[in-house]
């Protein structure tokens, strides 16, 4: 009998994984999202002109939640350009603060403005999901997150960027909540997951429904 509170082997990505799967993103909290639940992906970023299409989403009224969703499909058609036929997994997230769409910080001097408009304040962060096989989308999925940043002070902003430093530039929302990000929060309503990068649950569902993953 096992001792109390053990845990058994973690199980073999081989055993779980029935077909190979492509992941069109160079994140490393989604790669790392899907390898811990044994999921097993090549690696294979797209270069896609992200603030040409979010311009174009904006000035035809697209709201957030769909606006993140062509973003990832955009991801996935880009992918699936290339000659070999494979089942292909982008994402992509938007947030929304005051009516705005707040782009990926640069630099850590972005990063410092970002966050210090979002302080205090309730965003949401759309993230949205795509599946795509052969030419077209074989499944779509977005969820919201709506996040609360607490009051934190100046001297912690600056601690939080020295500790973070490159790791949050380009981040949407310059955080990483999975880390150090944790602590400009109050109050977080919607799925870890997603905030995180990936709706991780549904994109499973996903994948078993599909067969790419052992039901």
């Amino acid at each position: 009998m096992s001792a109390a509170g053990s845990h058994g082997p973690s199980p073999d990505p081989a055993t779980i994984l029935k077909g190979e799967l492509v992941l069109a993103s160079a994140s490393a909290a989604r790669r790392r999202l899907l390898e811990a639940a044994g999921v097993r992906v090549r690696v294979a970023p797209v270069r896609v002109d992200e603030a040409a299409l979010r311009r174009r989403l904006w000035d035809k009224g697209v709201d957030g939640a769909e606006a993140a969703v062509e973003l990832a499909e955009a991801k996935a058609r880009a992918a699936a350009q290339r000659p070999e036929r494979r089942w292909i997994l982008a994402a992509d997230q938007i947030l929304e603060h005051r009516g705005q769409w707040l782009g990926k910080p640069d630099d850590l001097g972005a990063v410092r403005a970002q966050l210090q408009r979002l302080r205090g304040d309730v965003h949401r962060l759309h993230t949205a999901a795509v599946l795509w096989h052969g030419d077209v989308p074989r499944w779509r999925h977005v969820e919201t997150a709506l996040l609360q940043m607490r009051c934190f002070s100046d001297r912690f902003l600056e601690s939080y960027l020295r500790a973070c430093g490159e790791q949050v530039r380009g981040a949407v929302g310059g955080y990483h909540i999975e880390g150090l990000g944790v602590h400009l929060f109050e109050r977080v309503e919607g799925c870890l997951f997603a905030v995180q990068g990936l709706p991780l649950l549904p994109a499973l569902e996903a994948l078993r429904r599909f067969g790419i993953l052992a039901a």
